[in-house]
């Protein structure tokens, strides 16, 4: 692995400065997640303990306790004699999560629309909205993706229901690599920012059907784009899975 088209530089920007009042494998582990999601370091790369720590200038034991953690979320794995590398896209996984996730949302738009939002809800929405607006106007592709998955986390902390929001930050995991393709074209972040606001707006007027329906058409365009994404970039997922 080179130090220097590894994803993770060892100068400039895309290395945060290690905050040494707080755990430092937490801090190598949250780089290193920041970095697999937005692609910089790709699916099926080599990664070393060895590297990372000199990038980031840390020793050697949260490094390794880094490592571990990312193993624990099946976004890195080590093979013997081989070595670590970042974990290929599984379509098995994909789908998986896919059906999940659809179910949990569409769940929490039901509940929203007989219960209906609070004012606070409603702001905490609407705010989101804004700033997805102005993301979509400057192209900012990176602040867009953050503010997406606020929008759907807003949607299921409105509900009151704590483990609904954590149930469904599982199974978003599995798709937030894959989410990268999507957003390429600052179109495709104003398509996103559209339907997210059709669907506020009709949870806000308890419209459940409309509601529903717009969410699984909004959710369900990763799967309709997925056989296109592993023809163009089949160097990332697993093929070889059943």
């Amino acid at each position: 692995m080179n130090r220097h088209s590894n994803g993770i530089e060892s100068t400039g920007d895309d290395v945060p400065a290690l905050d040494l009042s707080r755990p430092v494998n937490d801090q190598i582990a949250a780089a290193l997640k920041d970095a697999i999601f937005s692609m910089r370091l790709t699916p099926g790369q080599m990664i070393s303990e060895t590297e990372i720590g000199q990038v980031f200038g840390a020793s050697r034991t949260p490094v390794r306790e880094a490592f571990a953690m990312l193993r624990e979320e099946n976004l890195i794995i080590t093979r013997p004699s081989r070595g670590t590398f970042v974990t290929k896209l599984s379509v098995h996984q994909i789908t998986s999560a896919q059906f999940l996730r659809e179910s949990i949302e569409v769940a929490v738009v039901e509940n929203l629309c007989e219960g209906g939002l609070s004012k606070a809800a409603q702001a905490e929405l609407f705010d989101n909205l804004e700033k997805q607006r102005r993301a979509v106007e400057e192209g900012d592709k990176a602040t867009f993706q953050v503010l997406d998955d606020q929008f759907h986390l807003a949607l299921a902390k409105a509900t009151g229901l704590g483990r609904i929001q954590r149930a469904l930050v599982r199974e978003k995991t599995v798709l937030d690599r894959l989410r990268v393709f999507s957003l390429d074209k600052i179109d495709n972040m104003a398509s996103l920012y559209k339907e997210h606001d059709q669907i506020l707006r009709a949870v806000q007027a308890r419209h459940a059907e409309d509601a529903t329906r717009q969410l699984r058409e909004h959710l369900r365009l990763v799967l309709g784009t997925l056989s296109d994404t592993v023809s163009a970039n089949s160097a990332f997922f697993d093929l070889e899975e059943t």
